[in-house]
């Protein structure tokens, strides 16, 4: 099945027949360091720039109901974001990941945006729809 929004995202997720925790990271466009004019002109038109980690969390698919919420439960953070990249963790026999596990992929995941590989995860903009990166 192709996901092409948060809603996809959920019902695929559980139907999964193991039990999966999904690994949020929260990223903000910014201007890269020492931009060149054209990369100046072109972020303050809404294009370009680098995505920078800014927040992340894990949650059940149980614990989640729209978009909406993941974006009003965002807020109550205090911290802006554009786009989420969303990966997946597998339990085993019907246990669900450990919080060491997710955490640890977490991390992962936020090392592995850094340094610009976004092809391993979904990405979502704050309406829940999926974008392409690149």
């Amino acid at each position: 099945m192709a996901i092409t929004n948060f809603s996809d995202l959920l019902n695929e997720s559980r139907l999964q027949p193991d039990a999966q925790r999904l690994l949020f990271v929260f990223t903000r466009a910014e201007l890269p360091d020492n931009p060149t004019p054209e990369q100046r002109r072109n972020f303050e038109q809404g294009e370009g720039g680098v995505l920078t980690p800014a927040l992340c969390v894990d949650k059940a698919p149980e614990e989640l109901s729209d978009m909406a919420a993941l974006v009003s439960e965002s807020e109550e953070t205090g911290i802006e974001w554009d786009i989420v990249f969303v990966g997946a963790l597998s339990g085993r026999g019907g246990e669900a990941p450990s919080g060491e596990q997710a955490e640890a992929q977490l991390e992962r995941m936020v090392e592995s945006l850094k340094m610009g590989n976004v092809d391993a995860f979904l990405a979502l903009d704050r309406s829940g729809d999926a974008v392409q990166i690149g």
